[in-house]
């Protein structure tokens, strides 16, 4: 790291003292904010074979047979996205060229979303699209032309600041179309008033519209790439460029908000995106009753491997008994296009009068920045004796203790500046009232975070602490959670910290977990539906706090019934992936060293977009709630891969010293030193679904034990 870019983070570390006049300008300057859930249907295309999605159009793949509306699919969407739903469906027609009648021309047309929600729009995987808002090749299209390719364009909008109300898709005078969902940080100017998705949409209008896009020199102007590689922030965008015919969709390089995809298969030949999978409205239902059995094994025969077609289109069992592919899929972090032609098209490119060729081609990421932290390298790795055992120097004492420290303060002021980023909200929220929650264990992370959530939040403003637990007072997460809040009211007395305990019991949670299974879709283990059950119920804010007695004067609380409204939710994700937190970090130093520990650790960070952060986004979402991740900003991750990996982790150290050591220095910085002692535990242990979740479905925690049971999928494999 650059000297002057440190002195640019201590200086910002340095300075809480105008935090207040900042967060207030900042609050003006930004108009309005939003998460979102957004979806595109298009039929009439045929993708040419390519390395990216060879595995999912081969001919021999079978994919599953799923039936679901577009009103299944916009409902699922609406609960992201609950203040506005929008719709635009875009017709491409052949019109034969004059020059050669060889040669055809696509002429676009956008028009107004029909009455047609409510048909079924897969059946047995594929089907016949025919009248209103549907794709017939056979006919007219709506000037006489044949209709080639339908788009339909869905944007549903959760609004998190401004008073306007923001419909998508979004349309410009070019009739280009854009669906986006996601926040930026930084890579292009948000003039006052204005809210991201516009002026992205305007600085999309600008890009460069020929149609190769490989030659940048070529290029007039920036090119969609190179924008998009610029951004920083979490988000996921579809955009339709009409000048080049191009449709574009990507994922920022983390996969920090949720976009599935449907590739073209032989059971179904449309190519679907998404940001959370539709539940099969269509399909034969489970019973309650039934999903009991299965669930917990009321009838043995279920066993712990258990098939869920009618849940939520995970599988299909074909007739040889083998199981299909899903039928969606995380989409790889990147950035896609599909140029359906030049300026004329060769006959050759429309197969039998039906279909129009088109070939994917994935992009590199332009930004050497942005490519280094997907590179995840770290230039120093492996300590020498003098970097472990710096105490025996000749340093004098206060010198060594700023060296010692100068990792952590660098990550704090990089964490503190990525906090302040992820709590501008609506500023017509009422004092009191509570704008943003933490998901909440008490454990090191979350302490981290709530610690820094009030230095960046105004002092009007509540702060509730979302703690799920399916054993009560007795979770650890629980126990924790409480400690927590003690020492949080120490480190600020002033700042009304709401704990808001949700408890639950597997058995109570038939219906809802079903609902789970539809969001953690194509996730399929155990482990996955535990963690999203947990989440989600987190994100849903239904709870318990306690309050003073009205009628007594001698510091006596009850327990009531409360709901937290915050719209936003700080979420510790990506902490153990950069922190060496995980078990198997501990096992890999063991056996490899450092430098099998840094292998370790840059496996999980290239792997969380599939592993986890979609999941996460999805079920958080699925509540109306925007899951925000401090500790995956571009600038955090940034500075703690520039440190030595012995300042991140000493896995030579016990549990609860040396694994996330320079978290738990942050912790210290801050004045959080319980909670710089505390070891690491994931949520679905800490909140003891896992314990709940093994009884139920194998019998024993040892019984799960043995079948490592986090890996084993809820359904026949």
């Amino acid at each position: 790291m650059r000297v002057n870019e440190e002195e640019r983070w201590l200086k910002r570390e340095r300075d809480i003292e105008g935090i207040e006049e900042e967060r207030e300008r900042r609050d003006d300057s930004y108009e309005e904010a939003k998460m979102c859930g957004i979806a595109l249907i298009v039929s009439g295309i045929r993708l040419t074979p390519s390395s990216i999605i060879d595995k999912a159009i081969s001919p021999s793949t079978k994919s599953e047979s799923v039936a679901f509306t577009v009103d299944d699919l916009k409902a699922a969407l609406r609960r992201r996205g609950p203040d506005s739903l929008g719709s635009k469906r875009v017709l491409l027609e052949l019109e034969h060229g004059s020059s050669s009648k060889n040669e055809a021309v696509l002429v676009s047309s956008v028009v107004e979303d029909d009455e047609t929600d409510s048909e079924v729009l897969f059946v047995g995987g594929c089907r016949e699209m025919g009248g209103h808002g549907s794709l017939d090749n056979g006919e007219n299209g709506v000037h006489g032309r044949k209709i080639f390719v339908e788009m339909n364009f869905i944007g549903a909008v959760l609004q998190l600041r401004g008073e306007d109300p923001v419909v998508q898709p979004l349309v410009d005078t070019s009739v280009n179309i854009l669906v986006y969902n996601g926040e930026i940080f930084g890579g292009i100017e948000i003039g006052s008033n204005r809210n991201d998705a516009e002026t992205l949409m305007q600085s999309l209008g600008g890009c460069c519209s020929c149609y190769s896009h490989r030659d940048a020199s070529t290029c007039v102007g920036k090119n969609i790439p190179e924008l998009l590689s610029s951004l920083k922030g979490p988000w996921g965008i579809i955009y339709w460029q009409d000048a080049s015919k191009t449709l574009w969709f990507a994922r920022d390089a983390f996969g920090r908000r949720s976009l599935l995809v449907h590739w073209p298969s032989p059971e179904d030949s449309r190519l679907l995106f998404t940001s959370v999978s539709p539940p099969c409205s269509s399909s034969e239902a489970l019973t309650s009753e039934a999903l009991l059995r299965c669930l917990f094994l009321i009838e043995p025969a279920c066993g712990p491997y258990i098939f869920f077609n009618s849940l939520s289109c995970l599988v299909n069992e074909t007739e040889d008994g083998s199981i299909s592919l899903s039928y969606w899929e995380e989409l790889p972090c990147g950035v896609y296009s599909l140029t359906m032609g030049g300026i004329h098209i060769a006959e050759e490119c429309i197969e039998a009068n039906t279909y129009l060729h088109t070939k994917l081609r994935k992009h590199e990421w332009t930004n050497s920045t942005l490519q280094a932290l997907i590179d995840w390298e770290r230039k120093f790795v492996v300590p020498t004796h003098e970097h472990l055992h710096s105490s025996g120097c000749l340093i004098p004492r206060g010198l060594l203790q700023s060296l010692m420290f100068r990792p952590a303060k660098l990550a704090l002021a990089a964490m503190r500046e990525s906090v302040f980023r992820r709590s501008i909200h609506n500023s017509t929220f009422q004092e009191g009232s509570v704008p943003i929650a933490v998901l909440f264990s008490g454990g090191l992370d979350s302490m981290i975070l709530a610690a820094l959530l009030h230095e960046c939040l105004s002092a009007k403003y509540d702060i509730d602490l979302l703690n799920v637990s399916f054993d009560g007072e007795s979770a650890p997460d629980r126990i924790t959670a409480r400690a927590g809040v003690e020492e949080l009211k120490r480190f600020s007395p002033s700042r009304r910290w709401r704990l808001v305990e949700i408890d639950d019991v597997l058995s109570n949670l038939v219906v809802e977990m079903k609902h789970v299974m539809s969001l953690i879709n194509p996730a399929k283990t155990y482990m996955d539906l535990n963690i999203g059950t947990a989440l989600w119920l987190a994100a849903r804010g239904h709870g318990w706090m306690y309050e003073a007695s009205s009628d007594s004067n001698d510091g006596l609380y009850k327990r009531v019934r409360y709901k937290s409204k915050a719209r936003i939710l700080l979420v510790g994700s990506g902490a153990d992936e950069q922190c060496a937190g995980y078990g198997r970090h501990r096992t890999k130093f063991r056996s490899n060293s450092w430098s099998g520990l840094q292998e370790e650790m840059k496996l999980d960070m290239q792997r969380i977009w599939k592993r986890n952060l979609g999941r996460d986004d999805r079920c958080i979402a699925d509540n109306g709630k925007e899951a925000r991740f401090p500790f995956l900003d571009e600038d955090v991750i940034r500075v703690l891969l520039d440190s030595p990996l012995w300042e991140i982790a000493d896995l030579n150290q016990p549990t609860g010293t040396g694994d996330k050591k320079i978290l738990r220095e942050v912790a210290r910085l801050l004045g959080l030193h319980d909670a710089a002692a505390l070891p690491k535990r994931a949520i679905q242990f800490g909140s003891r679904i896992a314990q709940e979740s093994n009884r139920k479905n194998f019998g024993s925690n040892r019984a799960a034990n043995m079948a490592s049971a986090g890996s084993v999928e809820f359904f026949g494999s």
